[in-house]
């Protein structure tokens, strides 16, 4: 027999504890799913043409809901409802701009077509000596 066999003497050898166990830390609390959704409907609000604006009002709605389930839950995800609340307000703002000159445009080309059609009639009218 070699002297590293596993005699009798070692069967129920049990090692003894470590006197200073390491601290096993709590698995981390989990990201709010609403946060992550403001932040995506945020991005979507500024790249997707004019339903970005659409799409930036839910995004809005969300994030601020997600702040509400941070606070009472206690999860994650404070600063992609943060990320999502400003990229919503951008998309929203932008696209309402947009729309806004979009708006003015046409009624003063239709003020102005309206204008340049009476007024071409008026010259017209001078050359035809009516």
């Amino acid at each position: 027999m070699s002297n590293f066999d596993n005699g009798p003497q070692f069967q129920n050898y049990n090692p003894p504890p470590h006197p200073n166990q390491p601290w096993m830390p709590t698995p981390p609390a989990r990201t709010n799913g609403k946060s992550i959704a403001a932040l995506v409907l945020g991005i979507c609000s500024i790249i997707v043409p004019y339903l970005g604006f659409f799409i930036g009002i839910v995004g809005l709605i969300i994030s601020t809901l997600a702040f509400g389930e941070i606070k009472k839950k206690g999860e994650q995800g404070k600063g992609l409802a943060i990320a999502g609340l400003v990229t919503s307000i951008i998309g929203t703002a932008m696209y309402a701009l947009i729309f806004l000159i979009l708006i003015l445009v046409l009624v003063f080309a239709s003020v102005d077509s309206y204008d340049n059609s009476n007024y071409s009639y008026n010259v017209a009218s001078n050359y035809l000596g009516n």
